[in-house]
């Protein structure tokens, strides 16, 4: 491989890498504790649109990991800054949690359901057969659909969970209407992460633990990678995969002292 530039910023996803299942992984608290004591821009992703930054670092501190809210970037802030981008002051229809709905107030969307310009779909432990019922006949009327992420399945204790990507396919079979996912393994929200920290990609690494979201977006964004064995993916599955990670380690204590 081609000789890159000295790691100064660090991009991390959070489930599989830092946490699991509500508890902190070995070394978590200790690799958060040396990135902010290093003044190196670091931001911890999470394709997971219900909480807002504020909420996530409240719970993160709760578990002993203190990231200060401007330090995390979820796929809910990635899409309110894409929809503002492309159509500023626009309009609308959302499912999803308060972390999607305050990151589109802030943007300078509207919500309604009255001829909106977008139907919204992001994570919820709520889903309705009337607010589904709604966005579909939202798109069957023109209005353009948006997913905050294509995540399938999501993790609890108790197994794993419908996620947002599943919604999506019910309201794409229903209308014929594919959604555009902003979230990972998008590169845009990893270049969106990268602007928002001040990072470049040649000197910036992006550490996860699912090959077909965190390793393959940051690939794509121009950045180096790193899988974690803490997650969803084991080390024999990685040679299915036509791509590979920059390096492969057992957890994110192994790269503390690369700090």
């Amino acid at each position: 491989m081609a000789e890159r530039k000295p790691i100064e910023s660090w991009l991390t996803d959070m489930d599989g890498v830092l946490i699991h299942e509500g508890t902190p992984i070995p070394g978590a608290d200790e690799f958060i504790r040396r990135l902010r004591e290093s003044g190196k821009p670091f931001l911890v992703l999470t394709n997971n649109s219900i909480y807002t930054p504020r909420d996530l670092a409240a719970r993160l501190a709760g578990m002993g990991l203190h990231v200060p809210e401007e330090c995390i970037w979820t796929s809910a802030l990635a899409t309110a800054k894409f929809l503002r981008g492309q159509r500023p002051g626009g309009t609308a229809y959302v499912i999803g949690e308060a972390g999607l709905t305050t990151a589109l107030y802030q943007a300078g969307y509207v919500l309604t359901d009255n001829q909106p310009d977008y139907v919204v779909l992001g994570e919820t432990r709520t889903y309705s057969f009337e607010s589904l019922t709604k966005a579909i006949r939202l798109i069957n009327a023109g209005a353009r659909f948006i997913c905050t992420n294509p995540d399938e399945t999501g993790p609890s204790t108790e197994g794993v969970l419908p996620a947002t990507g599943s919604v999506a396919a019910l309201i794409t079979k229903a209308t014929g209407v594919e959604p555009y996912f902003v979230g990972k393994p998008n590169p845009l929200m990893m270049r969106e992460a990268l602007n928002t920290a001040g990072a470049h990609s040649e000197s910036a690494v992006m550490i996860g633990d699912r090959m077909d979201t965190d390793i393959v977006a940051g690939m794509e964004a121009g950045m180096e990678t790193v899988l974690v064995l803490t997650g969803l993916t084991a080390a024999e599955d990685v040679e299915r995969f036509p791509y590979r990670p920059t390096r492969i380690v057992k957890s994110i204590a192994d790269l503390i002292e690369l700090i």
